[in-house]
C-alpha cells in the first residue's frame, strides 16, 4: 500500500489542482445557470463517473497510447470540445424570455440523460487524461506491485476532493440563479450566460492543448 505520507502530498496536489476553475468547475457552473441545482449536481456525478473511467482506462494502458498518439489525444479533444459546444447551444436555444424563463416552467432535464451527459464530459476532458497520465503515476510504487490497481485506487482520491469542490461550485451558481429568478429577464440572461460559458469552454478546450 502507498504510505500515508505519499498519500497526503498526492491529496494536497489534487485539492490544489482541482481547486482551480477548470472545464469540469465551468461545465457545473454552465449547468447550474442554465437549469438550476439539480441539473448541476446530476452533472457533477456523471462528470465524476466519466473521469474516472478515463482513469480506469489510463490505469489498464490507454494513457500511454493518448500519450504517444498526437492523433488519440485530438479526437478525444476535439469530440469534448464539440459536446461542450452542442451543450452550450442547447442552453442558449432553452432559455426563454419573462415569465417562461422561470424554473417551473422550463423543459425539465432527465437525471439519466444528465448523468449521460455528465460522463461523456467527464471521458472527453483533456485536464483528466493529462492529470491520470502526468500526476498519478508519480505516485505508484512500482516495489508494491499491482500498479493499475494503485492507480485506481490514487484515482479515487481526486475524484472524491471534485464531488465536493464541483458540487460548491454548482450549489453556488444554482443559488444566484435562483435569486435572479425572481426577475425573469434576468434569469433568461443568466441562461444564456451558461450556454455561452459551455461554448467558450468547448473551444477552449479545442485551441489549447498538445501540439507536438
Amino acid at each position: 500500500m502507498v504510505s500515508v505520507d505519499r498519500l497526503l502530498v498526492f491529496a494536497t496536489i489534487s485539492l490544489v489542482l482541482i481547486a482551480m476553475p477548470g472545464p469540469s468547475v465551468l461545465f457545473v457552473v454552465g449547468r447550474a445557470l442554465a437549469h438550476g441545482r439539480r441539473i448541476a449536481l446530476t452533472s457533477v456525478v456523471g462528470n465524476a463517473i466519466g473521469c474516472y473511467l478515463a482513469c480506469a482506462a489510463i490505469a489498464l494502458g490507454l494513457g500511454a497510447v493518448v500519450t504517444q498518439s498526437l492523433v488519440a489525444f485530438t479526437v478525444i479533444k476535439i469530440a469534448g470540445a464539440l459536446y461542450l459546444i452542442y451543450l452550450g447551444i442547447k442552453a442558449l436555444r432553452s432559455s426563454r424570455p419573462l415569465a417562461a424563463a422561470l424554473p417551473e416552467q422550463s423543459p425539465p432535464l432527465g437525471n439519466l440523460r444528465t448523468l449521460r451527459e455528465g460522463v461523456v464530459v467527464g471521458v472527453a476532458n483533456p485536464k483528466t487524461f493529462i492529470f491520470f497520465t502526468a500526476v498519478v503515476p508519480q505516485f505508484v510504487d512500482p516495489a508494491l506491485g499491482g500498479v493499475p490497481v494503485q492507480m485506481l485506487l490514487l484515482g479515487l482520491i481526486p475524484i472524491a476532493i471534485a464531488l465536493v469542490s464541483d458540487s460548491a461550485w454548482g450549489l453556488f451558481a444554482a443559488k444566484a440563479r435562483d435569486w435572479i429568478a425572481s426577475a425573469p429577464r434576468r434569469l433568461a440572461i443568466v441562461q444564456r450566460v451558461g450556454g455561452f460559458a459551455m461554448i467558450g469552454l468547448g473551444l477552449s478546450i479545442a485551441v489549447t492543448g498538445r501540439r507536438d
